[in-house]
């Protein structure tokens, strides 16, 4: 259980790239579930990305474009994954202070 004034940062952004918060009480609530799928899909992705990056990387043929892709792709992926390290971080913190 969440103490009432602790926020979960969720794994998406709100308007003009804001991150959003959840605040409740029920880890086993709709939004927390939501959460947490969605973060068990970020890093899923994230972790083919890598084996993707890894691939284009071994390319001898891989051009700049390839690349530049890959990059962006992977430093979106970077973002998530901080996103739900950070979130979930918090909630480790929390739950210890609660023992």
């Amino acid at each position: 259980m969440m103490p009432q004034n602790e926020l979960r940062l969720l794994p998406w952004s709100g308007p003009d790239g804001k991150p959003c918060y959840l605040s409740t009480d029920d880890s086993g609530g709709y939004m927390s579930r939501l959460a947490d799928n969605i973060e068990a899909v970020q890093l899923g992705m994230a972790a083919d990305l890598v084996e993707r990056a890894s691939a284009v990387l071994g390319e001898r043929d891989a051009g700049p474009e390839d690349v530049r892709r890959m990059l962006t792709e992977l430093t979106g992926a970077l973002r998530d994954v901080l996103r739900v390290a950070n979130s979930r971080g918090h909630l480790l913190a929390v739950s210890e202070r609660q023992f």
